[in-house]
């Protein structure tokens, strides 16, 4: 008799939104056969309700999966699966409020991936800050099983709260390069050029306004950076700070993956600003594409390279390796990139693991 697996948290599927929705995708791909899968989906983000899809079946909430009313859109997910799963993939730590009481009157298995550490971000405010450390102190402490996505957020975990996680990071063979030809190249020029590039939510968190100041007075490539530009004060600001700048491309989110794939594919450098989270998705998939990589400096970028791509701190740093760096060094980096995607994310690697915790 297969397990029962209840997956809470996500926007849905089919995915289209982002990480999240990415592994879960490739979980009931990868697992179907052994595991009967049922993900809770946000019925505000589908207007054609599929009643199934990968093999998993899809259950609706009628709330918003993030922001404020994911904490609802959590709870009311897990008091929907209780009769129908022995166990609980909750990603993300906004409803794990509800565990304590949970685990009253449940003994179903809990298995909790904190994701990265959230309560860090800027764009909270102080409440939700406080609000998220609760939830991942209340997350670790009620979960049978926590995932951790990067070996520094499991260091974090132990020391933090003296409980040992599972490393699971994300996987990343989806992406492929693709070619481009002479339309690709009329609307998008940078592309007959040395371009660098960046895919990213545009956050201040994400240190996307001190790539743009390092690119100020770096001209021997062009800086294309792919976001939601509109979304925030910080975007408009930047795009309207940076967008007369000649060799600077800021360009909306692109949501076809060989679109996407074919900038991104094809550029000289892969620039990754997060300060926060765990292993992102955007820098493996950089990584399996083998390109070379300039990551900020901060643990878990380190941990996801292994310390073979090149970091920086500030715009100094930044303009001072795209000044110096060569040929040879970007292929070294970009070589050493692929070999460590290879190994450690694919989504095969990645389902084996969730499959031994389940």
């Amino acid at each position: 008799m297969n397990k029962k697996v209840s997956v809470i948290g996500t926007v849905g599927l089919p995915a289209n939104y982002g990480g999240w929705e990415t592994l879960v995708d490739h979980l009931t791909k990868n697992l179907s056969q052994e595991i009967d899968f049922e993900v809770y989906c946000s019925a505000k983000r589908y207007s054609v309700k599929l009643e199934d899809y990968n093999g998993a079946k899809l259950k609706y909430v009628n709330l918003d999966a993030n922001g404020a009313q994911s904490i609802p859109y959590d709870v009311v997910s897990i008091l929907m699966s209780m009769k129908s799963s022995d166990t609980l993939l909750i990603l993300g730590v906004s409803g794990c409020v509800f565990l304590p009481i949970l685990k009253l009157f449940s003994k179903k298995k809990v298995v909790v991936n904190i994701d990265g550490l959230e309560w860090k971000r800027a764009k909270w405010g102080v409440f939700a800050k406080w609000f998220l450390k609760v939830s991942e102190s209340i997350a670790v402490r009620f979960s049978d099983v926590t995932v951790s996505d990067n070996k520094a957020i499991q260091d974090y975990i132990l020391s933090e709260y003296g409980k040992r996680s599972e490393l699971i990071a994300y996987g990343a063979d989806h992406v492929k390069r693709v070619g481009y030809d002479d339309v690709d190249i009329y609307r998008y020029p940078f592309l007959n050029k040395s371009y660098v590039f960046k895919v990213c939510r545009i956050e201040p968190e994400n240190n996307v306004h001190v790539i743009l100041e390092a690119f100020v007075s770096i001209t021997n490539y062009d800086l294309v950076i792919v976001g939601n530009w509109a979304n925030s004060e910080y975007g408009i600001n930047l795009k309207k700070l940076y967008s007369s700048v000649s060799h600077v491309h800021l360009l909306d989110p692109i949501y076809n993956q060989d679109e996407l794939n074919k900038l991104r594919g094809n550029c000289n450098i892969y620039v990754h600003g997060h300060s926060a989270g765990g292993t992102n998705p955007s820098l493996v998939e950089a990584m399996f594409l083998g390109l070379p990589i300039i990551a900020y400096a901060i643990s878990y970028n380190k941990e996801t390279t292994q310390g073979f791509a090149k970091y920086f701190s500030d715009v100094v740093d930044l303009k001072a390796i795209l000044s110096s760096i060569d040929s040879v060094e970007l292929s070294f980096i970009a070589d050493k990139m692929k070999d460590i995607a290879d190994v450690n994310y694919t989504w095969q690697r990645v389902s084996d693991q969730y499959r031994n915790i389940f």
